[in-house]
C-alpha cells in the first residue's frame, strides 16, 4: 500500500465511523471523531437549514463562491496530506457550489460505488461549516466520477420507469448511496411516475412506484 494509500484509507475510516446524523462542522484541518457531534445532511445532499443569502433563505451566488474556495483550500490540503496530484476547479451549479480534483486519475479517492468520495465529501461539508457557520451543500467531484455515474443512473431510472409502466408493478432497485438515490428520483419523476426510498443506510434503495388508477 502506498503513502497515499494509506493516508486516504485514514481519512475515510475516521469518515465511516461517523453517524452523518450526529456531525459538526470541521475547520480547514482533518477533524477527529470527538470533534464531530453535531446534526449533519440527509438523503440528497439536501441541509436542514440553508444558509441566508437570499430572500427566498437560499445561499447567494457570493455565499457559494466562498463556500468553494473553503471546500478547495481543504481538498488540496488532503492532497498535501495524502501526496496525491490533481487541480482544484470550482463552478457553481444551480443552488450549491461544487468542487472538482481534475487532471490525474485518483481511484483512490473514490472508492468502491463512490464510498470515499462520499466520505471525503462529508470531511468537506464540514470544513466549509464549521469557517461559515451555515449548512452547505457543496457537491464534491474526482475525475468526473459523479457525472458518469448521473449518466447511468439517469438511464438505470428510466428504464426501471418504463418497466414499471409496462408491467405495473412496482420495482425495487439496487442498494444506493444519497447522491445516486436523488439522481434516480429525478429520473422517474422526468418520466412522469412516482418513487420513494426505503431501508436503512447502507442498504437504502429506490423503489419506484406503479400510477394508482
Amino acid at each position: 500500500m502506498t503513502q497515499g494509500d494509506n493516508a486516504i484509507a485514514g481519512l475515510y475510516g475516521d469518515a465511516e465511523r461517523q453517524d452523518p446524523a450526529e456531525q459538526e462542522a470541521g475547520q480547514a484541518v482533518m477533524p477527529s471523531p470527538g470533534e464531530i457531534s453535531a446534526p449533519g445532511f440527509g438523503e440528497a445532499g439536501e441541509s436542514a437549514s440553508a444558509p441566508a443569502g437570499s430572500e427566498d433563505g437560499l445561499p447567494g451566488l457570493a455565499d457559494l463562491e466562498l463556500e468553494g474556495e473553503i471546500a478547495a483550500d481543504y481538498v488540496e490540503g488532503l492532497l498535501d496530506v495524502a501526496d496525491l496530484d490533481g487541480d482544484i476547479d470550482m463552478d457553481v451549479e444551480g443552488d450549491r457550489a461544487l468542487v472538482s480534483v481534475v487532471g490525474a486519475t485518483l481511484d483512490e479517492l473514490v472508492g468502491p460505488r463512490g464510498e470515499v468520495l462520499e466520505a471525503l465529501q462529508e470531511l468537506t461539508r464540514l470544513a466549509v461549516h464549521r469557517q461559515t457557520g451555515a449548512r452547505t451543500r457543496i457537491m464534491l467531484d474526482v475525475g468526473g466520477y459523479r457525472q458518469r455515474r448521473r449518466e447511468e443512473l439517469t438511464a438505470a431510472g428510466s428504464a426501471a420507469a418504463d418497466e414499471v409502466k409496462r408491467t405495473g408493478v412496482a420495482k425495487k432497485l439496487a442498494a444506493m448511496n444519497p447522491f445516486e438515490r436523488k439522481v434516480v428520483h429525478d429520473a422517474v419523476a422526468a418520466a412522469g411516475l412516482l418513487s420513494e426510498s426505503e431501508g436503512e443506510e447502507p442498504d437504502r434503495r429506490v423503489v419506484v412506484l406503479p400510477v394508482v388508477n
